[in-house]
């Protein structure tokens, strides 16, 4: 999932992971980005002032290469598994990212108060189970189904927060999809299927999360230091995989380049293209995130899915387009 600055407005995609959420008040980690306004976009201007028409080629092409840099940085943390195991990559990715976030925002923690040191534990606690639980179910049944399983989360937070008809059929028709994608099969891996709906219910968490984050911070500050708490947190689990499996280099340079392309990339993509398109577009167009990672999984990890999961993932892709739609009309 990918950190991103506590006055985010949305977020569709990993992260998570990261992973990188949809009508969010903040972000961070397999999944989030930023925007200068809250809910708005902030187009670039001209030497003499005057607004210029949103560069949408441009903004396109960075939100699909944040999009691709995400998945493709879980392909990647997949290559690690074997070595470290979901639990030791997810550490060396937060350690990672951590760096990132503290060498580039510089929070001043010390300042916080009490109120403000709430909601930055709650979302280090939601970021420690919501990747490592992603990773897990990647390890068990494969990057496309347990993102699309994941996307479950935001969904619920739109429908559990929502008296509108629309929001009750998307959630009909994704509940649907995802009784299909987990419809009993000879190889069916139900712990693995419960461990993604795990994370769906992380996202969720990380959404409310955020949306405290960011009614008690103006920047990215809390954000940076919740980032930093969960990779601290992640330091026994770390030096536990680090001591009794084989480790090798390739498999921590894996780790370490999934740290990048699941945070620093996007996170760095989407502060741009959020200047160049309006935020909900962003978010729906960011919905194609487990359709790409269905696509990756297939092309570089040889996971290959049924015509009826395929199906079902995007169905779920279209009730969430859907659902943003109808809430940032």
């Amino acid at each position: 999932m990918h950190f991103v600055d506590g006055s985010a407005a949305v977020r569709l995609g990993f992260v998570s992971i990261t992973v990188g959420t949809p009508a969010t008040a903040g972000v961070a980690g397999n999944a989030g980005t930023n925007t200068a306004a809250a809910g708005a976009s902030v187009p670039e201007t001209t030497t003499d002032g005057a607004a210029p028409r949103a560069p949408w080629a441009k903004g396109i092409a960075l939100m699909t290469g944040s999009a691709l840099s995400a998945q493709a940085g879980a392909a990647i943390a997949t290559q690690a598994f074997p070595a470290l195991g979901p639990a030791g990559v997810v550490a060396i990715r937060q350690w990672v990212a951590s760096c990132f976030m503290l060498a580039t925002i510089r929070p001043r923690f010390w300042t916080f108060t009490a109120r403000q040191w709430r909601p930055v534990v709650l979302l280090a606690l939601v970021f420690a189970v919501m990747n490592v639980s992603l990773y897990i179910a990647i390890d068990r049944i494969g990057l496309g189904l347990a993102v699309t399983i994941e996307f479950l989360g935001p969904l619920g937070v739109a429908v559990a927060t929502s008296r509108k008809a629309a929001d009750y059929a998307c959630a009909l028709l994704a509940g649907g999809a995802a009784i299909v994608l987990g419809r009993p099969q000879p190889s069916t891996d139900y712990v693995g299927i419960g461990i993604a709906v795990l994370a769906a219910f992380g996202w969720a968490g990380y959404i409310l999360a955020n949306r405290l984050m960011g009614a008690r911070f103006t920047g990215a500050e809390g954000s940076a230091v919740a980032g930093s708490l969960s990779a601290l947190l992640y330091v026994p689990v770390g030096i536990w995989m680090l001591a009794t499996h084989p480790v090798t280099l390739v498999a921590v340079g894996h780790a370490a380049l999934a740290g990048l392309l699941c945070t620093v990339v996007p996170m760095t993509a989407d502060l741009r293209s959020l200047r160049m398109v309006p935020a909900r577009f962003y978010s729906v167009f960011m919905s194609v995130n487990p359709l790409l990672a269905a696509l990756i999984g297939l092309i570089v990890l040889n996971q290959s899915l049924g015509l009826i999961d395929w199906l079902a993932i995007a169905a779920i892709v279209a009730a969430n387009v859907v659902s943003i739609t109808v809430r940032t009309a």
